[in-house]
């Protein structure tokens, strides 16, 4: 089992999304990288925390190797985009990818390397070690599964057929 925390913007569709791969054991939403310890969504959205909205990825890598999981969540985010995914903006909604286990590092880089290259430009992906990382309140946990029509700035078309795609 490893572990990695991915702020794509708004969380609930962040974790929707990687909850529906094989090799995902769980997610939590919460906040990440922060200044304040045990922050409130409100505090968290109005700013006043320095977090973002982040998803732990408990996972199998036997099953769903990082370098996967990785191309996975390039395909959800705009990683040029500067503290902002689709209609969401703020500090809060910026891209990351944080790491507890520095084993990570070398093939988190090595994505990193291969969509600059792609792109043509420098990501506004933050790498870093994790911080801290504080759950979410229960609302927010599986929050689009509670609220199917709830808002979400993933395109819908990558909710349930996501399975099917190429991933190499």
């Amino acid at each position: 089992m490893k572990t990695i925390y991915l702020a794509g913007g708004c969380f609930w569709g962040v974790q929707k999304y990687f909850d529906q791969f094989g090799g995902v054991v769980n997610t939590v939403t919460g906040y990440a990288n922060g200044n304040t310890a045990n922050p409130a969504y409100e505090d968290v959205k109005a700013q006043k925390t320095g977090h973002a909205e982040t998803v732990k990825v408990e996972f199998d890598e036997k099953i769903l190797p990082v370098t996967k999981l990785l191309r996975l969540y390039f395909q959800v985010i705009d990683p040029l985009s500067v503290n902002r995914q689709g209609g969401d903006e703020g500090i809060q909604y910026r891209t990351g990818i944080y790491y507890d286990d520095p084993s990570l590092l070398p093939e988190i880089k090595a994505r990193i390397a291969a969509v600059e290259q792609q792109v043509g430009k420098p990501l506004a992906v933050e790498v870093k070690p994790l911080e801290n990382f504080y759950p979410a309140e229960d609302r927010h946990q599986k929050y689009l599964e509670k609220n199917p029509q709830g808002y979400c700035h993933i395109d819908r078309c990558f909710f349930g057929r996501a399975q099917k795609r190429n991933l190499e």
